[in-house]
């Protein structure tokens, strides 16, 4: 397979979105998968709309996915700089030369003047066009004054690797602006000469480029350069699959997903999956499987529907993956201090793995730690209307729990052997000795122990929790019942 040079070139406007990532993932497997090389490079020639810090962002971002690029910033390079702002005269360079060969001018037309060439042809109901009023005579380019590429309107076809064969009629063509007044490029030039240098052969990016694609196509022709591979990846569209997703349909940057708590192998798998696939049943990919399954081909033409749910469900497969295949170290290792309860930070370290051991297979993300193992760290606020209205529980008087719950207080109390088996086997005999079901039981003691909506398999609980613990919670619960 030949070598593959792409690249991913975001630019620093804002937050990165998760179809920027999926821009990112595409490139970075074809390169990867074939020896070839992973370009990163910052497209920051809108210097209206920059943000600071936001570049920070992209790198932390794809550092976090393990999307590590060849050449870029920090990594640098043979075709350095990586920043566009850092690139002025390479622009400069070739748009003289294509004013030189006739096939782009000079324009210091002010805006005004456009806009009433724009509200005249609105007037005569024809579009827009601004060829149709291209200067005359042309000027001397000097820094300062606009270079436009001068169109010559024509038909064109062109092989997408995703889309298939496509056309254009002549119609689309415009004198579209290589150089703004600041002296910058705008992206519809800058791209094509960066690619160029760069030695780009697959140009992937979103479906929302394909209008521009003429203009594109005309530009490689007046260039005299050959066109690199195309391949325009579908929209991801809002959870109700109606239209592209936005911010407005709630979306997140991927930095707020990894605050939440969704593991990188997770959002990876996710986001490559979202639009591809490679025509099985699997749904779980670890990096490896996609760098040996991935191929152009199998990314399909149509919009993928961004589904958070199945994300989570997702990062709950990969927290399970993790344990099974890496072990408790590992996992814990992956969990930042922030997901942890408050009162977790003053157990030590073997203690939270204990926790974590028991608690694994039931988190969706890593933040549901907060909600799942608190009451293993403080002592859980007793609220006995989570007995007495519990349905398997409420048939049962004050008096028969308080006395349940003394029977196991004293059966527990007894252990010598605080072990996870043990405990089982005990709980098991008071279930014969009492005539409870499990429901009712176990039901009584997780909440009288927990006061949490969940707990994981109770002997688990009790063990980790300790005896003098379960002992006092027992007793603070029935104490608590006798006065409600």
């Amino acid at each position: 397979m030949e070598k593959a040079i792409t690249r991913f070139a975001p630019s620093p406007t804002g937050y990165i979105h998760i179809g920027n990532v999926r821009s990112a993932i595409y490139p970075y497997l074809l390169a990867k998968q074939t020896g070839g090389t992973f370009i990163l490079r910052i497209e920051d020639t809108d210097q209206a709309r920059y943000v600071e810090g936001a570049t920070d962002l992209i790198k932390e971002t794809l550092t976090w996915l393990g999307l590590n690029w060849d050449e870029g910033p920090d990594v640098g390079g043979p075709h350095a700089p990586y920043f566009q702002t850092e690139r002025k005269s390479h622009y400069i360079e070739w748009a003289k030369r294509l004013i030189a060969a006739g096939r782009a001018y000079a324009d210091p037309t002010p805006a005004e003047k456009i806009d009433e060439y724009r509200k005249e042809d609105t007037a005569k109901k024809i579009p827009y066009l601004y060829r149709n009023h291209r200067p005359e005579e042309t000027i001397e380019w000097q820094e300062g004054i606009p270079i436009r590429f001068k169109t010559e309107p024509k038909s064109y076809e062109w092989h997408d690797e995703v889309m298939g064969d496509l056309s254009s009629g002549p119609e689309v063509l415009d004198d579209i602006i290589l150089i703004k007044k600041d002296g910058l490029p705008t992206y519809n030039f800058a791209h094509i000469i960066d690619d160029l240098e760069m030695g780009v052969t697959h140009v992937i990016r979103g479906q929302e480029y394909l209008s521009s694609m003429p203009n594109y196509l005309a530009l490689y022709e007046a260039l005299g350069i050959d066109r690199p591979k195309f391949v325009s990846l579908p929209h991801i569209l809002a959870p109700q699959g109606n239209k592209k997703l936005s911010k407005r349909d709630g979306a997140k940057s991927v930095t707020d997903y990894k605050n939440d708590g969704i593991l990188p192998e997770a959002m990876l798998n996710y986001l490559a999956c979202l639009g591809w696939n490679d025509g099985t049943e699997q749904e779980i990919y670890d990096r490896e499987d996609l760098l040996k399954k991935f191929s152009l081909d199998r990314i399909q033409n149509s919009g993928a529907r961004f589904d958070e749910t199945k994300l989570l469900w997702m990062n709950g497969m990969w927290i399970r993956k993790i344990h099974d295949e890496e072990g408790i170290d590992i996992l814990y290792a992956k969990i930042a201090e922030d997901f942890w309860p408050e009162s977790a930070k003053n157990y030590p370290e073997d203690y939270r793995k204990k926790v974590l051991a028991i608690i694994y297979d039931r988190l969706k993300s890593l933040s549901d730690l907060k909600t799942y193992t608190t009451y293993f760290f403080e002592e859980p606020r007793i609220d006995t209307s989570l007995i007495l209205g519990n349905k398997f529980l409420k048939k049962s008087s004050e008096d028969e729990l308080q006395n349940l719950l003394a029977t196991v207080a004293e059966r527990l109390g007894n252990e010598t052997d605080w072990s996870a088996d043990r405990l089982q086997t005990t709980l098991n005999t008071l279930l014969e000795e009492t005539g409870k079901k499990p429901a009712e039981l176990f039901s009584l003691i997780r909440i009288a122990v927990s006061f949490a909506p969940f707990s994981p398999a109770l002997h688990l609980t009790l063990e980790v929790l300790g005896k003098d613990r379960t002992l006092a919670r027992l007793n603070a619960t029935k104490l608590a019942l006798e006065s409600a």
